[in-house]
């Protein structure tokens, strides 16, 4: 089927389209539409809403020639997203969202539609959205990560190395002490660094409901989307949740209680050991500071000292 020119045009969103900076950037998004026009031709599709979008993605609602509901992701190829169709393959539907196609060269891919208005993050009781989460992140991480995945291991390795450069650019001493105690805390794991299926960005809003009509005997009630894959321990994988809803961790008399009782939820429900779940999600902490340290950041997030200080027992 040709593109059909009586379909609405493809437009890409202002927020996505001002999400980076750099020539490289404009000119991908420069290139969507008539990326997504190849895509839909190619693939026999008809567009059949406004387009949504991610950090990094334009995803546009389609119906495949049966009619079926399905939704094109555009998004650039890089570290971070190649390995996204190889991991929804090697989960499947059952705890994580359909792949129906895919072009990994340009990065497009086809994918099952799920209920966009339906995420973890409308579930209104904390702790129930929570353990929803941790039950679908055992499922996730009992499967080995394939080969051909970036690995934790060498991940860590080079964070450790950007941590003098980087501590010494923060104003605070004690902040200074607090990342090293992280990388620390990291550093003692490195010998063992996992060898599972990594999700590495699973918080409330990458977890959909499925449309009632897949909602098929056997198949898990929330589902994961958006993977940023890698192969390493799923400590790792905790830090986003722990995050959520910071709000209501903060209206707590005690926070650091409130994000250790958090941690055990996840811990107990994922069936991880907490010593070496908790220095890996340090390994997480130091990960994020050092990106914002990066971004030219000379103070850390109250949230990420706020966890580090709660798992470190300071």
């Amino acid at each position: 089927m040709a593109f059909s020119r009586s379909q609405p045009q493809v437009h890409v969103p202002a927020a996505l389209a001002a999400a980076r900076n750099g020539d490289a950037w404009q000119s991908w998004t420069a290139a969507l539409p008539a990326l997504a026009e190849e895509y839909v031709d190619r693939w026999s599709l008809r567009l059949d809403g406004p387009p949504a979008h991610g950090a990094v993605a334009l995803v546009l609602p389609v119906l495949q020639p049966d009619g079926s509901p399905a939704v094109l992701k555009l998004q650039p190829v890089d570290e971070e997203t190649q390995g996204e169709p190889l991991a929804l393959r090697v989960w499947g539907t059952r705890h994580a969202v359909g792949l129906l196609n895919s072009d990994p060269d340009s990065g497009a891919m086809l994918l099952e539609r799920l209920d966009a208005t339906r995420s973890l993050e409308t579930v209104p009781d904390g702790t129930a959205a929570l353990r929803h989460l941790s039950e679908l992140l055992a499922h996730l991480a009992a499967a080995p990560a394939p080969a051909g995945l970036r690995q934790l291991a060498d991940i860590a390795r080079a964070m450790l190395d950007r941590v003098p450069p980087y501590s010494r650019l923060l104003a605070d001493p004690s902040e200074r002490r607090l990342l090293a105690a992280c990388a620390a805390a990291m550093r003692e794991l490195l010998d063992e660094p996992g060898d599972r299926l990594l999700h590495w960005d699973l918080h409330y809003g990458n977890v959909l409901a499925p449309l009632p009509s897949a909602q098929v005997p056997g198949r898990a009630p929330w589902l994961a989307i958006d993977p940023k894959p890698l192969a390493g321990d799923p400590g790792f994988e905790l830090l986003p949740a722990l995050r959520n809803r910071w709000d209501d961790a903060t209206s707590a008399s005690d926070v650091p209680r409130a994000v250790r009782r958090r941690f055990h939820l996840m811990t107990e429900v994922v069936g991880l050991d907490r010593e070496r779940a908790a220095g890996w999600t340090l390994g997480r902490v130091l990960q994020n500071c050092l990106w914002d340290i990066e971004d030219g950041a000379i103070t850390l997030q109250p949230e990420q000292t706020a966890i580090a200080r709660a798992l470190l027992g300071s």
